[in-house]
């Protein structure tokens, strides 16, 4: 039988292209926001049921400028996730201002350590906020569902703004959102960007970047480097630690400051 009747293998690249193009065109025609929202929770459920512990360092920076100064904070932050116990956090280092540190870099972190303890009142649900559909784009690569949402009561660990949902995994790859209460009185505003990445078949925060404008003058830039995780799903053995975690404000502390 002659060659030319025998089906040619596509090649790599031409697959993943055509691969994305399904996807985009699923995205653009299939899911009412309803069924997008269900199966975002779905996913949720789903990934918390498997993963079991996870550990990483977090590299946290804050600079300041205004009002004829350029102050700047870095911590290094030791997080440990448990299932059954949830988020504990043991600062290993930290460096440059104290004002930051303790005011801004530290807050931070026992805030979210705050969260991790109600996860109902801060979870992306019907309960807590309103979706609206509103279109598709490419994040790295892949096509994805954006939401706007609105927070249905106030609260300074809710947000409103749009998030940006894998038509794939139906994961949140990326949220763009400002606070839907402010922090702080001395905030006049704040922006916030947080990139999802997948890891181990897991998706987990990659990296965070938040800017807020202070109403005495000038501007405060925080990022968070989540690290490399360890992850330890559902049936697998935990990794050993040579030393356990604890709150923010125990265990011994690398410090370099400077006012």
């Amino acid at each position: 039988m002659s060659g030319a009747f025998l089906p040619r293998l596509m090649p790599v690249g031409s697959v993943s292209v055509l691969l994305m193009a399904v996807l985009a065109a699923h995205c653009q025609t299939a899911l009412s926001v309803e069924q997008i929202v269900d199966r975002m929770q779905q996913h949720d459920a789903r990934q918390s049921k498997e993963l079991k512990h996870y550990e990483a360092v977090r590299h946290y920076q804050v600079q300041y400028k205004g009002l004829g100064a350029h102050l700047a904070a870095a911590m290094d932050v030791d997080l440990t996730y448990d299932s059954d116990t949830g988020k504990s956090f043991r600062i290993v280092s930290q460096s440059g201002s104290k004002l930051l540190c303790d005011k801004v870099l530290k807050r931070a972190v026992e805030s979210e350590e705050e969260a991790s303890k109600d996860k109902s009142s801060t979870a992306l649900n019907e309960t807590n906020y309103r979706f609206e559909l509103a279109g598709t784009e490419q994040v790295d690569g892949r096509p994805a569902y954006v939401l706007k949402v609105e927070p249905l009561r106030k609260s300074k660990f809710l947000y409103r703004g749009r998030v940006y949902v894998d038509a794939a995994d139906f994961a949140v790859t990326k949220i763009e959102v400002e606070p839907a209460q402010n922090p702080s009185f001395w905030i006049s505003s704040s922006r916030i960007e947080n990139i999802n990445e997948k890891t181990d078949g897991m998706w987990l925060p990659e990296k965070n970047r938040s800017e807020s404008k202070i109403r005495v003058g000038g501007s405060a830039v925080l990022t968070i480097d989540y690290g490399t995780y360890r992850i330890t799903r559902a049936g697998e053995t935990q990794p050993a630690r040579s030393q356990s975690s604890r709150d923010v404000q125990s265990g011994a502390v690398a410090n370099t400051e400077s006012r």
